[in-house]
């Protein structure tokens, strides 16, 4: 990549933290050229201490970004690239995964609960229900967001019900609540020892608590959800100094870029303009379409979300997502659940091996449904099975089912613009798996378009942090930016079949709807299923004859069935 002998050549560096979902990754840019020179990436433990419950350690989370940061500095020194060249560093995480910590010890109360967590079900079915008209949508007026498990407002408030350290800390006034970008800035500028606690604008518009028209944290949201604000981040925008690495090899450098991971590759992928759109495959997948500086309510099941604001004196951009819970996701449950991949490679291999689900549609709402449906009752299910269905078509309906959830997404906004897209940019780390993107195009009937360097959120990340004032290593002015090398893939089969898959996967989506609930199970009239004496009297006769029919088995027919 960087021999010695460029070495002068290099110019300016941005680094960018990108700490997602599965996995850290610390990432250095030439910010002339917007080239990757190196970077190093740590796997992520996820824990499920219940059905529904997901969890990472934030200590875990800190010392992965240390160790990325050393490894990768490391790796600079050995190809001759000085690492006092790196004039900034940028924050992208993933959004939405919650955070408590103690400021005066500095340690994490509990464990970070992840966006996909799902165990504030019935808190979010008890906020609905007492909103007028049982409407998920009452609070979409200030935060552009339905009432969610998704959401930070909620999980916080699990933690300050649940966890007697947070509620002691909340009221002993030494609690700090944040998401991950948070957790991080507040670590890598001293901590306990005055490190700053801030957040970005896109970071806190997906909390609940942050009113995307005044830009600030809304009094009447926190005090909805009971949170006191004195536990809340200082919000700035997503390109500003915040404050100074205080340890390691990169003591004293500026932390002067946060975004949250889907802002980051919406930036990174250029989408400066309104009307530009990308959908970045991670564990989940995230359609994004800038709308401009002011933000498009949606009526059809989509976020209105801050895109950036570039600047403590910049406009901020919003945009238009729909948000899929499981995508990249779906590959890790085939590979740790089932045992029938070994890696995401011979997923794509399995799958290409047959080339069709053979009518088989799997539904992976392991979190329910997210957009255009937010429907928290739906669970995953695999349906259109036969005798003749076998592991390779079922990994190719996975591949498929990221692909259909991107085309209701897609739907969904085309509608809310009236214009409809005409090709789809793309990034993530599924976008690695050609047979995917191949589907893509052909389940959209549009050119799917992938970046050649496919790490755009942190590209994202780094450009906020060097364009920053201050900093000023990275210009945004439209005539400066690189010329981006892409790949693109047409659609290959005819409109009508694509059609016709789509009408499929929409009735296996019906069928996964209303599976879950928190609530007891009524019969039609709103009583327990025993209220109704008819049906009592069936279910109790039906469990008599079964237990009887154990004493009445007919000796010789115990084998029929291969028992």
């Amino acid at each position: 990549m960087a021999a010695s002998s460029h070495r002068i050549m290099l110019g300016p560096l941005v680094a960018a933290i990108d700490q997602g979902t599965s996995s850290t990754r610390f990432l250095v840019f030439n910010s002339k050229t917007a080239e990757l020179l190196s970077h190093h990436q740590v796997e992520i433990k996820q824990s499920f201490p219940k059905e529904g419950w997901v969890e990472e350690d934030p200590k875990e989370i800190l010392q992965s970004v240390y160790e990325c940061m050393e490894r990768t500095c490391e790796k600079l020194t050995q190809l001759n690239i000085d690492i006092s060249n790196i004039k900034a560093i940028g924050v992208t995480n993933q959004r939405e995964t919650t955070l408590v910590w103690d400021k005066e010890t500095g340690e994490p109360l509990y464990n970070a609960i992840v966006w996909l967590d799902l165990r504030t079900q019935s808190t979010v079915e008890r906020l609905i229900n007492k909103t007028p008209g049982r409407n998920k949508n009452h609070l979409k007026h200030k935060t552009g967001l339905p009432i969610s498990t998704y959401f930070s407002a909620v999980k916080l408030r699990w933690l300050m019900d649940n966890v007697d350290e947070v509620h002691k800390a909340v009221v002993s006034h030494r609690a700090m609540f944040g998401t991950v970008d948070s957790w991080l800035i507040w670590c890598l500028t001293g901590g306990k020892s005055g490190g700053v606690h801030c957040t970005d604008v896109t970071n806190a518009s997906r909390t609940m608590l942050f009113n995307i028209h005044t830009m600030d944290w809304d009094p009447e949201l926190c005090k909805y959800f009971g949170i006191p604000m004195e536990i809340l981040p200082r919000v700035r925008s997503s390109s500003e100094i915040y404050g100074l690495m205080k340890s390691g090899a990169l003591s004293g450098i500026p932390i002067s870029g946060c975004l949250g991971d889907q802002s980051a590759a919406l930036v990174g992928q250029m989408c400066f303009q309104d009307g530009q759109a990308k959908n970045t495959y991670g564990t989940g997948c995230f359609l994004l379409r800038n709308t401009g500086v002011k933000p498009v309510m949606s009526e059809h099941g989509l976020l209105t979300t801050v895109a950036y604001k570039l600047g403590r004196d910049k406009p901020a951009c919003y945009a238009l997502e729909g948000s899929v819970a499981i995508a990249g996701a779906v590959v890790r449950w085939l590979q740790d659940n089932l045992g029938i991949i070994g890696s995401s490679e011979e997923l794509e291999k399995l799958a290409a091996s047959v080339g069709t689900s053979y009518g088989c549609y799997f539904v992976p709402a392991f979190s329910g449904l997210y957009a255009p449906y937010w429907e928290p009752s739906a669970r995953g299910i695999i349906c259109g099975l036969t005798q003749f269905t076998n592991k390779s078509h079922l990994a190719f309906a996975a591949l498929e089912a990221v692909c259909f959830q991107t085309r209701e997404i897609l739907d969904a906004m085309n509608q809310d613009s009236g214009i409809p897209l005409t090709q789809l940019q793309v990034d993530g780390g599924m976008t690695s798996n050609k047979l995917l993107m191949q589907l893509q195009a052909d389940i959209l009937c549009i050119p799917v378009v992938k970046p050649s360097m496919p790490e755009t959120t942190a590209l994202g990340a780094a450009m906020a942090a060097g364009a920053a004032e201050g900093v000023s290593v990275w210009s945004l002015n439209p005539e400066d930016l690189s010329e981006v090398t892409s790949e693109k893939f047409e659609p290959q089969i005819n409109p009508e079949e694509s059609e016709f898959r789509y009408a499929r996967w929409k009735k296996a989506v019906e069928k996964s709807m209303n599976w879950e609930t928190t609530e007891p199970v009524c019969n039609g009239n709103g009583g327990h299923i025993f209220s109704s004496v008819p049906l009592g009297f069936y279910i109790i006769g039906s469990m008599l004859m079964l237990i009887g029919a154990k004493y009445l088995t007919v000796p010789g027919n115990e084998n029929y069935f291969g028992q």
